[in-house]
């Protein structure tokens, strides 16, 4: 028989968040165990140690560890020392921004530049293939050009000012206006 060790209740809005943030995750391709281990983290009020996220969480050790060296590698978490204790203890980036910039270049890293890369093989074997239609090398050509285009866009939004990014993003679709050509005319009649 198993005995149950009493864990310390997390408060009901952070519980919820850990919840709701592990469902979030697994949608985006996370680990439902590592977006929890980010969630307790991003809302502790002070560091803790991997034995106090698997007692809050109710989650193996070994989970817990394999959870930390992925956030660790995301530079989503990092460890921090707390004098007089040995052990190691780890606290969340709260910066929303630095947060979302450490995600989207690890996705990029992770899925647009290899989609990139594997675009210019294939068009580097349709270049090499007389038989093939020059239809298939123009599709190529176009894919790779908006993978490119949106890899561009992603380092360049990532290097303005976090003000900047703001009043973007405070714009929405509303930036239209400021375009040349059909959408900022478009958005230009409908608000009169």
């Amino acid at each position: 028989m198993t005995e149950r060790t009493e864990r310390p209740a997390l408060p009901a809005a952070t519980h919820q968040f850990v919840l709701s943030w592990g469902e979030m995750g697994e949608r985006w391709g996370m680990n439902r165990s590592v977006a929890q281990v980010h969630a307790l983290l991003y809302l502790a009020e002070q560091p803790l140690t991997a034995e106090d996220i698997a007692s809050h969480l109710a989650m193996a050790r070994s989970n817990v560890s394999t959870s930390l060296r992925e956030l660790l590698a995301w530079q989503l978490i990092s460890r921090v020392p707390v004098l007089g204790d040995r052990r190691d203890f780890y606290l969340a980036e709260t910066d929303l921004w630095a947060i979302v910039q450490r995600i989207a270049a690890g996705r990029k890293a992770r899925e647009l530049d290899p989609a990139a890369a594997a675009l210019r093989q294939c068009l580097v074997a349709a270049g090499a293939d007389p038989a093939l239609n020059p239809l298939v090398e123009r599709r190529l050509t176009a894919m790779l050009e908006f993978v490119e285009r949106l890899g561009h866009w992603h380092d360049d939004v990532l290097s303005l000012p976090k003000a900047q990014v703001a009043r973007l993003l405070t714009l929405g679709a509303g930036i239209a206006r400021f375009l040349p050509g059909k959408g900022g005319a478009l958005r230009r009649r409908a608000s009169a």
